[in-house]
């Protein structure tokens, strides 16, 4: 932890978001893509079509794959940016839920997007955990577990929940930049 803090004292969401919505919006973009594609999409899709629920809820499904398809996925993510946007307008006021259930009752939205929006909109401790957290808490030896969420489980107990947030996106960072899946470079 003190090497990570030292190397990323304040680490940066590496999506590019307005708010609640924008960000759980680029979260679900992310499955499968990087993050710089990401935020080369958003821009486009928020700023043609629209940044709320209610704007992406009325657009064709055809139009916000026809702007997210270099993400991958297009046609599953757009079906999930619609009706997820619908159903926030329907039952949650057109609001995104601070609530780790609601949220992952969303179409397209799984357990770690869901951790991620909750740690980075709403501040709530989590420990999101991407294959670089993974790859790099099995390599620590943090972890003998076969899965995301078994990595989950042994890092939030090795780790105070204050530090969570922070740590998940120090660990991202250095497996980026430090200690890819072709070996680390001993920083």
């Amino acid at each position: 932890m003190e090497r990570l803090a030292a190397l990323y004292p304040d680490p940066p969401i590496p999506l590019h978001h307005r708010d609640a919505f924008t960000l759980l919006v680029a979260v679900l973009l992310s499955a499968q893509c990087t993050d710089a594609r990401v935020n080369q999409v958003t821009p486009l899709l928020f700023g043609d079509l629209g940044s709320t629920p209610g704007q992406l809820a009325a657009q064709p499904v055809e139009e916000i794959e026809r702007r997210i398809r270099i993400c991958g996925l297009g046609p599953q993510k757009a079906r999930a940016i619609k009706q997820l946007s619908r159903l926030l307008l329907d039952e949650h006021g057109g609001r995104v839920p601070a609530s780790l259930e609601e949220l992952e009752k969303l179409p397209g939205v799984g357990h770690k997007t869901a951790q991620v929006v909750m740690a980075q909109a709403f501040g709530v401790p989590s420990f999101p955990v991407d294959t670089h957290i993974h790859r790099l808490a099995q390599r620590w030896k943090l972890t003998g577990g076969g899965s995301v969420l078994q990595t989950e489980r042994d890092l939030k107990k090795l780790f105070p929940s204050s530090a969570w947030n922070d740590l998940h996106l120090q660990m991202i960072y250095y497996g980026r930049e430090h200690c890819t899946a072709r070996g680390c470079d001993g920083t």
